[in-house]
């Protein structure tokens, strides 16, 4: 028998500092149909009282140290948050164990963070750039496990009470859950965590994972999305859903993420913005997934250049399938994904997050090194290679005034014809 926590230690020369990341897998792909927000409204409530402090009293303890203790849902898991010294982690990490072995799920604290999350959900409809993202999900997954934003659907929302809440609750602590811990930390802390009070009674497993299997969904026949928005501003986002993280493509589809979306010398930002002028904004959007990541190139611009802006952006899409990068592009995007990994293992907080998350998704600790060492193989072939393989049926959504929508959605038609 082995404990279902799997604990990750990495010693680090910080000032006193050190940060804890607990991942369990259970994220908003996990939701049901008709409970969309649920895992989210869950991760709110699990630092709103737990084992036995009340929500008061956890706030006392947390920030009496000045602690920072958080928990977020995101697609694939929630993650526990907790930052401290490390005089004081004996007595804060235990409140990790409780968050999820002992949670209160108070009534009252139920009633309130579904309250805050749909005045959280009613703003966001004012924005343009989350109601494209929406809309986006919902082309490319359906009714999937992706095809919602983490924090739910209003409707919902609306719908879910704390007797549905009490069945995720108690299966947090079944699947296969990642503790990793990093920076200034207390000796031999690995060996003592499940003997703590917080922690004692946590299950033990033969093996597998109680997590759920999410169906991530199907890509919908329709490829364009309009949502009229009285604004001055449209935005634009043209992509496909991909592959998960640590796919044989995936590190191919981080160069060509560089390539396009990363810093004032990437393909967009050049083409859109400096020898056009047509966008305030263009970004590359690839997160790192255990399902179909997408793979979207976004724009903002105003509504008189929306219909120049779609046409670069569909340039730029069908030129990757159809022509090779240069040799000098291929070495910047080298020297960015570089960049960005080191930057990505600055903190504490930072490098324990990824552990958790290349534990969790079954990829070796050392993996981030392995695509270091990988990246010089990859050839300008190899990168086209993998676009016609993935980026054969992109969907478009716009977000913007009606007139300017009905314009671009002709751009768009005649692509197909």
């Amino acid at each position: 028998m082995s404990a279902a926590l799997d604990v990750l230690v990495e010693p680090l020369a910080s000032p006193g500092v050190m940060a804890a990341k607990l991942w369990l897998p259970f994220g908003s792909a996990c939701d049901a149909t008709d409970q969309r927000g649920a895992h989210d409204l869950l991760a709110s409530l699990l630092s709103r009282g737990c084992g036995p402090y009340n929500p008061k009293e956890l706030a006392d303890v947390v920030e009496g140290c000045g602690a920072g203790l958080r928990c977020d849902a995101q697609e694939d898991g929630l993650l526990l948050s907790l930052r401290s010294t490390m005089d004081d982690a004996e007595q804060l990490l235990p409140l990790l164990g409780w968050m999820v072995l002992e949670p209160h799920l108070a009534p009252d604290q139920v009633a309130l963070e579904k309250s805050l999350t749909l005045q959280m959900l009613q703003r966001q409809r004012e924005d343009p750039f989350h109601i494209a993202a929406v809309a986006w999900r919902q082309l490319a997954f359906s009714d999937g496990g992706y095809g919602h934003d983490p924090m739910g659907v209003e409707s919902d929302l609306q719908t879910i009470e704390r007797q549905k809440i009490l069945p995720l609750a108690q299966r947090l602590p079944t699947g296969r859950s990642v503790l990793s811990l990093a920076g200034c930390l207390p000796e031999h802390i690995e060996n003592r965590i499940l003997a703590m009070d917080g922690f004692r009674g946590w299950p033990e497993t033969t093996g597998g994972s109680s997590a759920c299997r999410p169906k991530y969904g199907t890509s919908a026949a329709e490829t364009i999305r309009l949502e009229p928005m009285d604004t001055e501003q449209v935005v634009l986002m043209l992509g496909q859903a991909t592959v998960p993280h640590g796919h044989p493509d995936d590190l191919v589809l981080r160069l060509l993420q560089c390539h396009l979306g990363v810093g004032m010398s990437s393909l967009l930002f050049r083409r859109l913005r400096e020898e056009h002028g047509v966008a305030y904004e263009v970004a590359v959007h690839y997160p790192q997934l255990m399902g179909p990541a997408p793979f979207v190139l976004l724009a903002s611009t105003g509504i008189e250049r929306a219909e120049l802006s779609l046409r670069l952006l569909l340039q730029s899409w069908e030129e990757l399938c159809q022509t090779t990068l240069s040799q000098a592009d291929l070495t910047l995007a080298r020297a960015k994904f570089i960049g960005q990994m080191a930057q990505a293992r600055q903190t504490c907080s930072q490098r324990a997050e990824r552990r958790a998350q290349l534990r969790a998704m079954g990829l070796r600790d050392d993996y981030d090194q392995s695509c270091m060492d990988a990246i010089k193989a990859i050839t300008v072939e190899h990168i086209q290679e993998t676009c016609q393989r993935w980026f054969k049926q992109p969907q478009l959504s716009l977000c913007g005034p009606p007139g300017s929508l009905k314009r671009l959605e002709r751009i768009w038609a005649e692509r197909h014809q």
